[in-house]
């Protein structure tokens, strides 16, 4: 893969379509601040600085699309958009998830702006895209799962079989049309999709951590989402070693493209 050479630091809108749990949120503030570690620490792991300095080399705007809906980046003033997560259903009608497809559509349509999603924001790239996105009939998947690579998965991410953070009980029910398959899992089959030079989506969580993942699943144990015997299965995986680090190199492989 060939690689330009930034003139000027990479500019990245961070899209924040969640709240952390109190825990994460103190330390990061926001899924922002949570991408912006990530996405640092890829930058460094990359070892290119002629490429991008993981210090001075781009720069991070974030936009609660949640709670500020009318808010957006002008596709004229950034390089590149970055859609997290979020505990709302991707395939919801409500007024600020429709504004978030829509805006992702015209992005992808009308403008050169690179796009990566994550986890949800996978399903809003999906769902602009013309896919059917909704709730997995197979369930949750949760804490550290393997994921199988294709072909152009192993390619970009650079291993064999990608162990990845997940916290979806959605997904994208198919791959839309101009997009090569990343990857899939016995739980589900659309685990990300790739274009160059336009886009980059997965369905897991490269930026959590266990801290993040403790959280969350007992969050959702101590409020009844996960039940004792689903608790006690994801709990255990909650440690595992885990590739978000290649996933962030990946996520800057993509953004430099030439």
């Amino acid at each position: 893969m060939n690689l330009k050479t930034q003139q000027q630091p990479f500019r990245i809108a961070i899209l924040e379509c969640d709240t952390p749990l109190p825990q994460t949120k103190a330390k990061f503030h926001g899924y922002g601040g949570v991408f912006e570690f990530l996405l640092r620490a890829g930058a460094k792991a990359l070892g290119r600085p002629d490429l991008v300095d993981p210090e001075t080399g781009f720069e991070v705007s974030k936009w609660q699309v949640e709670l500020e809906p009318d808010k957006y980046p002008d596709p004229d003033t950034i390089d590149a958009i970055l859609i997290t997560g979020s505990k709302h259903d991707s395939f919801a009608d409500t007024p600020w998830i429709n504004k978030l497809v829509d805006y992702t559509a015209m992005i992808l349509s009308e403008t050169k702006v690179r796009v990566i999603g994550v986890c949800f924001g996978h399903q809003i790239v999906g769902r602009a895209l013309k896919a059917e996105v909704g709730r997995n009939p197979l369930g949750w998947e949760a804490a550290v799962n393997e994921v199988d690579l294709s072909p152009r998965g192993k390619e970009l991410f650079g291993i064999d079989k990608l162990r990845i953070h997940q916290m979806h009980r959605d997904c994208v029910l198919f791959y839309p049309d101009g997009v090569e398959e990343l990857g899939s899992s016995p739980v589900c089959k659309v685990q990300g999709m790739y274009s160059p030079k336009r886009l980059m989506t997965v369905q897991g969580h490269p930026e959590f951590n266990k801290e993040i993942m403790d959280e969350i699943v007992k969050t959702r144990h101590a409020t009844g989402i996960f039940d004792d015997e689903a608790y006690n299965e994801h709990v255990k995986k909650v440690d595992l070693p885990h590739d978000g680090l290649i996933v962030s190199q990946a996520f800057w492989r993509f953004l430099l493209e030439k």
